[in-house]
């Protein structure tokens, strides 16, 4: 099997295309023929030691795969080779081969295309966790997404209007407020890539304007750094800051804010979810499945690269560069 090695901490340029032995699949496992992975953000971070998990080198990232079963371990029941499925490795997924726990493997519709399921489950259950268990977002109740045009952000603009939220998407051009406004979102406001004190009092102000009334219900937040304040300082009453990621830099908030507005400030550790969660994470991924079905959501993948380019394809995302998602094919 071939795999893309991060062998030494660093970027992506650090990556090496490498031939190693087709791993077997143990006692609750099966080994999947990889035909696309998903790229996300953590991916730039654990090839830099700079994620939670620190797999023992050398090792592929990517979290999140598509393909078909090629080998069942001893006791895996309801999946068998030949079966088209979705897979939530961790790591390893850059690689045509790929051993996962049986219990975080699942079957695709028919007619669900590879590129698409390795780019659903992350994406979309990070955000139908933050929407629907953290935040309880309701119908009429207003959205405001921070780096609405990357993946998760796009997920959360259709999960929001699917929930009946009106959605504000905050990017940091126009070319990516129109992607958002192409995926549904009501309002686009384009922020600057830097927010000084000024800037940030005029973002919050630009924020409650669009927002109307006593400000936003509930901000998602996957940008941090600077953005933060200024939106949670728009929040309305009893509002609800999701805090889903820190590319900008992990924020600093003055907590007086949560007494002044009565709102509520609310991780969303997706991963930790699914583990000691399993059945409301299942629960979740039959909702996405219904809402693929009816049309309501579709990753939108917006570069697809070669295996071989994989390190091209991670500098985008390191870059912020990305609108929607970006796949790895591999043949």
């Amino acid at each position: 099997m071939k795999a893309m090695l991060s062998e030494a901490p660093g970027g992506p340029a650090t990556l090496v295309l490498k031939e190693i032995d087709t791993p077997q699949p143990g006692k609750g496992q099966v080994r999947l023929r990889v035909h696309a992975a998903g790229l996300n953000f953590p991916d730039t971070l654990i090839i830099r030691d700079m994620y939670q998990m620190k797999p023992p080198r050398p090792f592929a990232p990517g979290g999140e795969v598509a393909g078909e079963i090629e080998a069942v371990g001893d006791g895996v029941t309801g999946l068998a080779p030949g079966d088209r499925v979705l897979a939530m490795t961790g790591f390893g997924g850059f690689a045509t081969h790929v051993v996962a726990d049986a219990a975080k493997v699942i079957k695709i519709p028919d007619n669900m295309p590879y590129d698409e399921a390795s780019c659903l489950v992350l994406t979309y259950g990070t955000s139908h966790h933050a929407l629907k268990d953290r935040a309880a977002i309701q119908p009429g109740e207003t959205l405001l997404i921070l780096g609405a045009a990357g993946g998760v952000g796009a997920a959360a603009i259709e999960l929001g209007k699917a929930a009946g939220a009106r959605v504000i998407a905050a990017v940091s051009s126009e070319e990516k407020a129109q992607f958002c406004r192409d995926l549904g979102a009501d309002e686009t406001l384009i922020y600057p890539r830097e927010l000084d004190r000024d800037a940030q009092k005029e973002f919050s102000a630009q924020i409650k304007k669009l927002a109307g009334g006593d400000g936003v219900d509930v901000v998602y937040d996957a940008v941090g750094g600077n953005y933060a304040e200024p939106a949670v300082r728009a929040l309305a009453w009893k509002g609800r800051f999701l805090v889903v990621g820190f590319p900008a830099g992990i924020p600093k908030l003055p907590l007086n804010l949560t007494l002044l507005k009565g709102c509520q400030i609310v991780g969303v550790f997706w991963g930790a979810h699914t583990a000691r969660e399993p059945d409301a994470h299942a629960e979740n991924m039959q909702d996405l499945f219904r809402m693929y079905a009816e049309g309501k959501i579709k990753p939108r993948i917006s570069a697809s690269f070669p295996l071989e380019k994989a390190a091209e394809a991670l500098e985008l995302m390191q870059d912020r560069k990305v609108l929607g998602k970006v796949v790895l094919t591999v043949d």
